[in-house]
């Protein structure tokens, strides 16, 4: 394969070593000569050594064997082989994803060693096939659930627009690295919303395929009926140029399921006309919902209709039942996986993820076949919805990103996340930046759509940033910390 695409964006960082912002620009860099895997790959890396101590980004390191990998890419371009737009492209990898050559912690003092001796995972095999560099694993909250918990010895993620806030979670490290550069794309786990949530906050795109479109083969489980692997990049195009690598069947997974993989980067035409897209925007009038971020969605909303989309108003079906669906759900099933070692070694799990997974216990057999059936109930409502709109938009959440000093996620917070009504159906939902608050956090806007109709979601989401440069933005902290 042979990357022909260009770009006209403004995708090169202002940043003091001037990066490329995408992975789209850093392919095209490549190929044009101007800019070799091994130098992108140490740029990156120097990068982690200024800021990884402030952001709290990294797990584990991988420099050498990165090294060696962009040095393989350099020479594999040279000779005129090309792997695709990922060929020589440093990436993350959150650390709860079977990867060789560097464990897998789940950020736990729990975790089991020999779970990083299975090898990569199927995602991360796709990646290393078609090129990429794997620079490391980052940080999560523990097992992907709760809040960080600085008392167990791991790094706290900090917002990479203000270190005082936080990134959102689980897939936090892939959220702030991307965000300031340290890799151009990584893969993150969504549950209840742990690729969008940290996409938002940080100010990134991230997607959540359908369940099934992604083998979860070697990912330590949170719920097992919920859980997704998604790509986190700049852009919905860089979104879409993972997806392409990622998607696809593999019998190791009992939940993959085996359909026809789209031409996602094909599908981005930029043009949004005869899209019918559903727009519910009723939970910006909650007294929980931030006015500044309100104003923000509603301008956002309408750029894809300047873009061409027909705009129509829906009401989401079972919102608070699927919600609530979601996070009764998966903690039942975290529970049901770590009920062993919670009454084995309860101290060394960390407090927020006792009290999250705590309440599994709570849930009885008959709360999760309801749950099932609430579940069911709502994937026919939304099919009947879908027959009227080809998409639907709402805020990905409500607020801002909270202060770390005195946070209380599950009971401040959680309430004004839009994400878990999505995990509940295992539709496709993307996160993409749609501004920022008055003191430069930023907010994500969330675009949903059919089962396995991933193209549709990424076509939406480039039409809108060709548009708007909100996913370009960069932290000045950053800059700073850089100069």
């Amino acid at each position: 394969m042979t990357v022909t695409e260009t770009t006209s964006r403004p995708e090169i960082s202002t940043a003091p070593d001037a990066l490329p912002l995408t992975i789209t620009a850093a392919a095209a860099a490549l190929r044009a000569g101007t800019l070799t895997s091994v130098e992108l790959t140490r740029a990156v890396l120097a990068r982690a050594d200024k800021l990884d101590g402030k952001l709290g980004t990294y797990l584990t390191r991988m420099d050498a064997t990165a090294l060696e990998a962009a040095a393989t890419a350099d020479a594999e371009l040279a000779a005129g082989t090309d792997k695709g737009v990922l060929h020589g492209i440093p990436l993350g990898v959150k650390d709860i994803i079977a990867t060789d050559g560097a464990g897998t912690t789940a950020q736990s003092l729990i975790m089991d060693p020999a779970f990083g001796e299975m090898g990569d995972a199927p995602v991360v095999a796709r990646l290393r096939s078609a090129g990429g560099v794997l620079v490391g694993k980052a940080t999560t909250m523990e097992y992907a659930i709760g809040e960080p918990d600085p008392s167990k010895g791991f790094p706290t993620p900090r917002n990479p627009f203000d270190p005082a806030y936080w990134t959102g979670g689980s897939s936090s490290g892939t959220g702030n690295g991307v965000a300031a550069g340290l890799f151009l794309g990584g893969l993150g786990t969504d549950t209840g919303g742990s690729v969008r949530l940290p996409a938002a906050w940080c100010g990134i795109s991230g997607l959540k395929q359908t369940f099934g479109r992604v083998p979860k083969y070697g990912c330590v489980p949170l719920g097992y009926t919920y859980d997704h692997i998604g790509p986190m990049t700049r852009s919905a195009r860089d979104c879409a140029h993972l997806l392409a690598v990622l998607a696809g069947h593999d019998d190791r997974d009992a939940t993959s399921v085996d359909v026809p993989v789209d031409d996602y980067v094909g599908a981005l035409t930029g043009d949004l006309s005869g899209l019918r897209i559903g727009v519910d925007l009723s939970m910006l009038d909650l007294p929980v919902t931030d006015p500044d971020l309100a104003a923000l969605a509603r301008a956002a909303v309408r750029v894809l209709a300047d873009a061409g989309a027909t705009l129509v108003e829906v009401t989401l079906p079972y919102y608070a039942e699927l919600t609530t669906a979601t996070m009764s759900g998966f903690l039942a099933e975290a529970f049901m996986y770590h009920r062993g070692d919670m009454r084995e070694r309860w101290t060394d799990y960390g407090k927020p993820t006792r009290k999250a997974v705590g309440q599994g216990a709570l849930v009885t057999g008959a709360d999760y076949a309801q749950i099932q059936r609430v579940r069911r109930v709502g994937v026919r409502a939304m099919a009947e919805l879908m027959t009227e709109v080809d998409l639907i938009v709402n805020p990905a959440t409500l607020v801002f990103a909270p202060r770390l000093d005195g946070m209380n996620f599950f009971e401040n917070e959680v309430g004004a996340i839009c994400t878990p009504y999505w995990n509940a159906l295992g539709l496709p939902a993307i996160s993409i930046p749609m501004g920022s608050s008055p003191i430069g956090l930023p907010a994500g806007l969330q675009l949903a759509g059919r089962p396995f109709d991933e193209a549709t979601v990424l076509r939406a989401a480039d039409a809108f940033q060709l548009r708007t440069t909100h996913h370009l933005t960069e932290s000045e902290f950053v800059k700073e910390t850089l100069a």
